[in-house]
């Protein structure tokens, strides 16, 4: 259980630091990465949505056994991200910057796959 509350309460942390600073960088990010946001809604969802997720993992941290079904969407949000980004890194849509952040995603959803078979020994 204990490797389950370390992996958890690392991933929260780090999204939250990670995702966080996004509600401060919108005209940045449209300078960096052209073109400029045209739908800030779609982007400020985007970071909302994300930050709740980070919320999750803090929670499951806490106790994760109790909380241990929660682990399967967990999987899932690091799954989806990672695979997308490597995906559009392939076809030379994204940049290698953001490539690091899609294989950590992938490094902490296969930790989230075996925190939750480690919590099944319990």
């Amino acid at each position: 259980m204990k490797f389950a509350k370390v992996v958890f309460l690392i991933a929260g942390i780090y999204g939250v630091l990670v995702i966080a600073p996004q509600y401060f960088t919108e005209a940045k990010t449209g300078i960096d990465y052209p073109p400029a946001i045209t739908h800030p809604e779609f982007y400020y969802g985007f970071v909302g949505v994300a930050l709740a997720w980070q919320v999750l993992f803090l929670i499951l941290a806490k106790d994760p056994v109790r909380y241990r079904l929660m682990m399967i969407p967990a999987v899932l949000e690091k799954f989806t991200f990672g695979i997308a980004v490597v995906v559009l890194y392939l076809q030379k849509r994204v940049p290698t910057f953001l490539l690091g952040f899609g294989v950590i995603d992938l490094i902490l959803g296969a930790l989230f796959i075996a925190a939750y078979l480690k919590t099944a020994e319990k």
